[in-house]
């Protein structure tokens, strides 16, 4: 047993004074007349022992009084721990408000429990001690040490949010401000579920400030989500089938039947079918439709899933071109087998120019550019081209037989080529074509028959172990190669495509896919969804306002903030932020950072009745995930400063850290005790009759 207060036991020698009182005050002797004095003996020794008993029983009432009385003083206290801290404290205390909180307990949701918690924590400690209340929103104004009035105020303002953050980076966070107080005593507390994905804790390591976890416990585990969507080309065609890939996982221990899902998409909803996913495993499922007409689409995909509902719901935006724009660059004339091949096809536009009359400022309105029988190029042309394929465009090259091969190789040397060989006038047959590849991938019905593939009279050589070949010699040349170049593609014929040289072009089955598919293969596919919380960079056409209005702003429509159930009541009306933003050309970059909260659509525009791009946001899925940690696990290879407080949901908390901080506070018994003693010594002085 230890004292908060070892001086006043000082205050102990106050036990002399019933003593001294006892002994002058109880040896008097009152003289005391009898009529008779027949019986004055035997009264006499009956009353003295009587009277001798009490007064000793009086004296050990008021001893023990005094006692104990002086023990609440000096408050008397068991520690659990073998250093109890005194003096004024600084408290951290985390409650973690993801979306895995909203699972439900015995009683009540888990976040209502970590929040009477908190409030447990904070009454715990005294007026004096400072305190921080700290979210998974890192929020700038919990990063201050405050008062309790105000600790309690900022804990009832807590409700669920979509941010999820690692343990470490708050417990790093809870330090930063710990250490700008002037206590030397320095606690936190992380009340949270302890989920598999986050409880790093190993990857933080103070051993001077003192860590009590606090785990939280949701009664069922299971849960489905809908993890990510992508479509299957990254360009979608109007009036085209759209394949859309869905991924959905069970995250619970046991089978999932009869999981439906559903698709939102231009204002009507349909049942896509149900799947079967057996537990901790996920399920890939195609989503078609078509697409009727062009512009922005929003699209929902939805599972009935219950009680975590934040990642039933995944939401997708897309932009449909009216078209597809091809510009071929001549050095002669048009080639006609270009030109039909194009005509033939409304959702693709060719435009036909004259390498000697070129606005480059045009380029970026292109998907496609084709060199033709272009003999000479020249450095701007190929500084152009680099920047058109790294922005997301695509650029298939036919030499002409007389291509000046010094400015050919300066072209290849941008996007990271071996130079062109000298031409061969040998007569050569492709015999294989990747299939695998995206511009013959799924041309073909059947892979395996004998397809009739184009040849040459003569062919520049590409030097082997560079790009990708797609079109195959023989010899094991390529005919046609395939180079990365930034978000876009560089595609190099080794052969001109002039008929008398190369039969490509009466080669339809091999031509006519390999100039569709190249205009949309390798493309910048716009990402059709986006993370909450994640640093995201979106990415929109630069529109100059006549106006000269330049401040772009995101706004949540109505339609998402009224399908996301997790969003405030309030969101469709006031989801409109202005996001850092960063004009580069022709294209402005947006950051929204944390200002996108709520899961939906969001409208990019300079003015409100304005739509210049759409985006969506879906909620982290970490949080689906909802493995916990359980208290043994945390205890397990703790290190000394970490203790887990693992008390059951009807404990009285704040006597609990009372315990802990300051151990098993005994001077409440010792004034019950004193004031028993006080009330024993008036009963025998009053009812013990002498």
């Amino acid at each position: 047993m230890q004292f908060v207060f070892p001086l006043f036991l000082a205050a102990a020698a106050a036990v002399a004074i019933p003593i001294i009182i006892h002994l002058f005050y109880f040896r008097r002797f009152k003289k005391v007349y009898f009529t008779n004095v027949r019986f004055l003996q035997e009264v006499k020794d009956i009353t003295s022992n009587r009277r001798k008993l009490r007064n000793l029983l009086v004296l050990l009432m008021r001893c023990l009084a005094i006692v104990f009385l002086v023990l609440a003083f000096a408050q008397p206290y068991m520690p659990r721990t073998s250093e109890v801290r005194q003096g004024e404290k600084s408290v951290s205390v985390f409650v973690d408000n993801s979306f895995s909180m909203a699972a439900l307990s015995k009683d009540a949701p888990l976040l209502e429990l970590a929040k009477q918690r908190a409030r447990d924590i904070v009454k715990a400690y005294g007026p004096a001690d400072r305190f921080q209340v700290l979210t998974t929103d890192f929020e700038g104004r919990d990063q201050r040490l405050v008062g309790k009035e105000d600790a309690l105020g900022r804990i009832e303002e807590i409700r669920i949010g979509p941010a999820t953050r690692d343990l470490s980076k708050v417990l790093l966070r809870q330090q930063q401000c710990l250490n700008t107080g002037k206590a030397e005593n320095r606690i936190a507390f992380l009340i949270s579920d302890f989920q598999e994905n986050i409880a790093d804790l190993a990857n933080f390591s103070d051993t001077l400030l003192e860590i009590n976890l606090v785990p939280m416990r949701a009664v069922r585990e299971n849960n489905i989500s809908i993890d990510s969507a992508w479509f299957e080309s990254p360009v979608q065609i109007l009036n085209q089938p759209a394949n859309l890939l869905v991924k959905i996982s069970n995250r619970g221990e046991e089978d999932a039947g009869e999981v439906r899902l559903a698709l939102r998409h231009d204002g009507q909803s349909k049942p896509v079918g149900a799947l079967q996913i057996p537990a901790r495993s996920s399920r890939l499922d195609t989503v078609s439709f078509t697409i009727l007409h062009p512009g922005w689409h929003e699209a929902k995909l939805s599972v009935t899933d219950f009680p975590v509902q934040f990642d039933d719901d995944y939401f997708l935006s897309f932009y449909v071109a009216e078209r597809i724009n091809v510009l071929c660059i001549n050095g002669t004339q048009p080639n006609k087998f270009l030109n039909n091949v194009f005509a033939g096809a409304r959702y693709f536009h060719l435009d036909n120019a004259d390498v000697r009359a070129l606005n480059y400022a045009t380029f970026g309105n292109y998907q496609l550019i084709i060199l033709h029988e272009t003999a000479l190029i020249s450095s701007g042309l190929a500084q152009e081209l680099k920047s058109f394929a790294q922005n997301g465009g695509n650029v298939l090259v036919f030499p002409p037989q007389n291509a000046d091969l010094n400015s050919y190789n300066g072209l290849l040397q941008h996007f990271d080529a071996a130079p062109l060989g000298p031409f061969d006038p040998a007569p050569r047959l492709a015999s294989q074509i990747n299939t695998e590849e995206y511009v013959f991938r799924d041309v073909f019905l059947n892979k395996s028959a004998n397809l009739r593939l184009p040849g040459s009279q003569g062919n520049f050589k590409i030097a082997a172990n560079r790009g990708e070949y797609i079109l195959t010699y023989r010899d094991g040349t390529a005919m046609l190669a395939k180079f990365a170049a930034g978000e876009g593609a560089f595609y190099l014929s080794a052969a001109p495509l002039d008929e008398k040289v190369n039969d490509l072009v009466r080669n339809g089955e091999v031509f006519v896919p390999l100039l569709f598919k190249t205009a949309v293969a390798g493309t910048k596919g716009r990402q059709i969804a986006y993370t909450i919380g994640k640093d995201e960079v979106l990415e929109a056409n630069h529109q100059v306002s006549a106006a000269g209005e330049m401040v772009y702003k995101l706004r949540l429509t109505a339609d998402a903030a009224a399908a996301d159930g997790n969003a405030p009541a309030a969101a469709a009306g006031s989801g409109e932020f202005i996001p850092e933003q960063r004009i580069l050309g022709s294209k402005v970059l947006l950051t929204p950072g944390t200002q996108a909260r709520d899961a939906g659509w969001y409208r990019l525009g300079l003015r409100a009745d304005s739509t210049l791009a759409e985006f969506a946001f879906n909620y982290d899925r970490r949080e689906s995930d909802l493995r916990y940690r359980t208290p043994e696990a945390l205890a397990e290879g703790l290190p000394a400063n970490m203790k887990v407080l693992a008390e059951n949901a009807e404990a009285n908390f704040t006597q609990v850290v009372n315990e802990e901080n300051q151990g098993i506070v005994l001077w409440r018994w010792c004034l019950v005790f004193a004031l028993l003693f006080l009330a024993l010594e008036v009963l025998f002085l009053r009812l013990w009759k002498v």
